[in-house]
């Protein structure tokens, strides 16, 4: 079996104050950008400039952070005149650390699984003929692996040695992606209900927009503590849910036995 090569590109190293840095083509990937939209979010001032070493442009989790609630103001419907001017509101009014600092907390996570890279030789070799050519694309459009020529990541080294378990104990890869699909739909939704709990009772009916840096700071607190809350009432759940079904199965099986 061929040796899997870790992917430890800048987006995974540290600079000296210890926050994540990034290439401009790795903070758009992180961000789920173009490289050209960052390009015009920089242009019309909605993106601060990065920090240079010699040649190299880096840019930070500030960043990211503010381009993923660009984003998120974007899918709400704002202008890009709009979120500059919000964003410019905001920095004159101090509010913009806390808005960021928001949303850091709501989605700190996300950023922090280990990315796997190999050639599509070593996929093949990895999971034997266990997997197709049609495995590989689905697990594309599922978001688990980006191929880009001959080079396959997988997004997360938990979740393909997860994967990689259920294979050799015998489980189709068909079917552990169509677990997959069904879990990504299921965890859409609960993180939709959490939000939305969060949005209606934390923030309240009036957005973000006319809250002050203090209001922000607050709420990015209970953000901080709730969002690891809602995953432990899910991780609770499913186990409870999983003892009864295992009960079940070989209460079951000792039936059939008899």
């Amino acid at each position: 079996m061929s040796s899997l090569v870790r992917d430890d590109v800048d987006s995974g190293a540290e600079d000296g104050s210890g926050a994540g840095r990034y290439r401009r083509e790795e903070l758009a990937q992180a961000a789920g950008v173009k490289v050209r939209n960052l390009r015009y979010y920089q242009e019309r001032g909605l993106l601060p400039p990065p920090r240079r070493e010699g040649r190299i442009a880096w840019y930070s989790e500030d960043h990211l952070t503010r381009l993923r609630l660009i984003s998120d103001l974007l899918g709400r419907g704002y202008t890009v005149n709009g979120i500059g001017e919000l964003l410019h509101a905001w920095e004159a009014g101090g509010g913009l650390s806390q808005l960021l600092g928001l949303e850091r907390a709501m989605t700190g996570e996300r950023v922090q699984e280990e990315r796997v890279t190999m050639t599509l030789t070593e996929l093949a070799e990895l999971f034997g003929p266990a997997a197709t050519a049609e495995d590989t694309r689905r697990a594309a459009r599922l978001g688990y692996v980006r191929i880009e020529g001959e080079v396959v990541t997988h997004r997360s080294r938990r979740l393909l040695d997860a994967t990689l378990t259920l294979v050799r104990q015998g489980v189709p890869l068909t079917e552990i992606l169509d677990a997959g699909d069904l879990v990504q739909a299921q965890a859409a939704a609960l993180a939709d209900r959490f939000v939305g709990l969060f949005r209606r009772h934390v923030i309240g009916p009036d957005g973000l927009e006319h809250l002050s840096a203090a209001q922000l700071d607050h709420i990015s607190s209970a953000a901080a503590a709730l969002r690891p809350v809602a995953g432990e009432v899910v991780a609770a759940e499913f186990a409870r849910a999983m003892a009864r079904r295992v009960e079940a199965e070989v209460a079951e099986l000792l039936g059939t036995e008899r």
